[in-house]
């Protein structure tokens, strides 16, 4: 009779939950308007990508380091705007700086040589020193011998 009595109990606590009511926060409105029909904001629907990593511009080349993938970067203005934003965290033309920009990927074109995607900056979101183990650098013909 208890067991009886126990999962009726049971049974009805869940049923009791399953009709509750959401309710919405004056942020959760907010939020909604901002979406689309598909739930995705204006900002993931530009088809633009957000990648985080470590830029060098030298010479004639620019590259995004990533801890997965290297991108070469597509030389513009955008890129321009980034590697003087960079300058002021360098020691050496050829210090790594860490960014946050957003570009669209495209693919490397047919017989061409370098990474298999390049990015084309659109925006930069961020830019910071590059925080590195001097353990981790290898200089060449900066020691003196004795």
């Amino acid at each position: 009779m208890k067991k009886l009595i126990f999962l009726l109990v049971l049974a009805l606590a869940f049923t009791a939950c399953k009709n509750e009511a959401k309710t919405e926060t004056v942020s959760d409105k907010t939020n909604i308007n901002k979406l689309d029909k598909n739930g995705k904001t204006a900002k993931q629907n530009d088809g633009l990508k957000t990648i985080v990593g470590q830029f060098i511009y030298f010479g004639d080349a620019a590259v995004l380091q990533t801890r997965s993938d290297i991108y070469g970067v597509i030389i513009n203005d955008k890129m321009h705007e980034l590697n003087n934003m960079a300058k002021t965290y360098k020691k050496d033309p050829t210090d790594y700086v860490t960014v946050q920009v957003r570009g669209k990927l495209l693919p490397k074109p047919e017989g061409e040589e370098g990474w298999p995607f390049r990015i084309d900056i659109k925006e930069i979101e961020n830019v910071k020193e590059y925080k590195s183990n001097e353990n981790d650098v290898i200089k060449l013909g900066d020691s003196k011998t004795e």
